[in-house]
């Protein structure tokens, strides 16, 4: 079994704990159930197939029916909180909660550097910026980003950024991409970060208005489409950005760091076919 903060979902770490002690012996899940103290035998079996939550009140019971106990038994009850945390701040917070616990026992969170990362605009635009401005110091990049940034925080960046394995030093010092394009792969708390980014970036994009328009293109459609079309468009806008990041990844140079934001939202409620509002129970969408 993989060490606890490997895990990003508690329902997969409990499943593999009651697994591994099934293929050593006779647990079954009535005896996990009461090593836990629940009255139902099936409890934490319909927990780990999604058909039930496991409340944060109960987690603790749980860790130590497994035998948690320190820095692990705490974690665990943090992997359900974060669980079942409503809305963007509670998750980044009950995130950043089991990161900075990890942090002090000296355990790398999975995730962890993703989710900074994608926490703000400066890690993105400093990782472009920084390889095309060889021997500059932290001051020349902090005059040449367009958003506000200070020095200290330029070179705070930058030391994350070499950290994470994002930017390397060659001898000389001057930094180089690890790799061109970077995903937000597949932990969970990194698109909650990333939500984050995409606001900060929506606010600069209002700001670029006021640009000339020989240095920015803001164009938009208001449309009535179908649930069909939605999907057609989204496929669209998917295969647009993998050709832009071919376009960009044929260039090895930089003269200038841009941000490109493609934005689809709705406008209206749903509406059914006969012009009339739909409820959820119609089929209203939502993510």
């Amino acid at each position: 079994m993989k060490e606890i903060v490997e895990y990003t979902d508690y329902r997969k770490f409990i499943q593999d704990y009651y697994d591994e002690r099934k293929r050593t012996s006779a647990f079954t899940w009535r005896d996990f159930a009461r090593d836990a103290g629940f009255s139902s035998a099936v409890y934490l079996k319909y927990v780990c197939e999604g058909k039930k939550n496991l409340s944060v009140g109960a987690a603790g019971s749980v860790a130590s029916a497994m035998g948690l106990v320190g820095f692990e038994h705490t974690y665990f009850v943090l992997m359900v909180s974060y669980a079942h945390a409503k809305g963007d701040e509670a998750k980044r917070a009950a995130f950043e909660e089991r990161c900075a616990l990890a942090m002090a026992h000296k355990v790398r969170v999975l995730g962890d550097e993703e989710f900074k990362y994608f926490k703000s605009w400066k890690n993105p635009v400093l990782r472009e910026l920084a390889p095309h401005m060889p021997g500059a110091k932290p001051l020349e990049m902090a005059k040449a980003c367009k958003q506000p940034i200070t020095a200290a925080e330029v070179s705070e960046t930058l030391d994350f950024l070499l950290r994470a394995k994002l930017l390397k030093k060659d001898k000389d010092g001057n930094y180089h991409q690890t790799d061109k394009a970077i995903s937000m792969g597949s932990v969970d708390a990194v698109p909650v970060a990333a939500r984050d980014l995409q606001r900060q970036m929506a606010e600069f994009a209002v700001k670029a208005l006021s640009l000339p328009l020989s240095e920015r293109d803001m164009s938009g459609l208001t449309m009535g489409i179908t649930r069909r079309a939605y999907e057609r468009i989204r496929k669209e806008l998917a295969d647009c950005r993998r050709r832009i990041m071919a376009i960009v990844t044929e260039d090895d140079d930089t003269e200038q760091v841009y941000r490109l934001n493609l934005q689809l939202f709705p406008m209206s409620v749903c509406l059914k076919k006969d012009g009339k509002v739909a409820t959820k129970k119609d089929g209203d969408h939502e993510e």
